[in-house]
């Protein structure tokens, strides 16, 4: 792997998912320790299900703690193809059920009309982030930064000054609510959790020359800062 970045391979994905867990809560801790409070970005998907399950039962200070999303879907809370469904129904539980939530889906009819609500909320949970965890997609898309979307420009503007943000993916069903590269970027660790050779094969390619635009992982590959951005994968 390049050695530009600081990448974590592991036997298997249950070793991932309790090395990542127990990191996740020594800086969430940390964050508790310094400031008597700390926050955690997660993204959806089906990759983080069992991390989200390993650190539900790990003894923190959960009440002390603020989750939020990374992006979401712009569905009912109840749908299943919401983000906030799967954190509530794997991650808002055990120990973790005392940490604070605040999911992106409001009232708005579009993503787009909702953003000022969206970001009003997300100015109340503790910035910037003390951890924010990534996905990725087949074709390169992490967080909802799609290749090809129109104002995926406006999203990775980093003089936007824009928190969140309204986008449609041209290549996946649901307008969706997105954390800004600015934003996700000024988190103070961030982890990019894959899983598969596929995902591996796409990280590669991403790590390639190649216009940002095209896979907009690589806007996070080009722009952390190596000391606070970790990959973990596993098979």
């Amino acid at each position: 792997m390049n050695s530009s970045v600081d990448f974590h391979s592991f036997p298997d994905r249950d070793t991932l998912s309790s090395d990542l867990a127990d990191v996740i809560c020594i800086l969430l801790s940390e964050g508790i320790s310094k400031k008597g409070q700390a926050s955690l970005a997660v993204s959806g998907g089906s990759t983080p299900v069992q991390l989200f399950k390993k650190l539900s039962v790990i003894d923190i200070a959960w009440r002390k703690v603020a989750i939020c999303l990374v992006d979401e879907r712009w569905v009912a809370p109840t749908d299943k193809d919401s983000n906030e469904n799967l954190v509530r129904t794997h991650l808002l539980q055990n120990r973790a059920a005392a940490a604070k939530f605040s999911g992106m889906k409001n009232s708005a009819v579009t993503a787009s009309e909702g953003e000022a609500a969206c970001a009003q909320q997300l100015q109340k949970t503790h910035r910037p982030f003390d951890v924010l965890i990534l996905g990725m997609g087949a074709d390169g898309h992490t967080a909802s930064l799609f290749p090809g979307a129109v104002k995926l420009p406006r999203a990775t503007d980093m003089q936007s000054g824009i928190i969140c943000m309204g986008i449609a993916p041209v290549t996946a069903p649901h307008e969706r609510m997105t954390l800004t590269l600015p934003e996700i970027l000024t988190s103070k660790q961030i982890f990019l959790h894959i899983t598969g050779q596929d995902k591996k094969d796409v990280l590669k390619q991403a790590l390639g020359a190649g216009a940002p635009g095209d896979m907009p992982i690589r806007y996070i590959l080009q722009q952390s800062q190596k000391e606070n951005f970790h990959i973990y994968w596993a098979e």
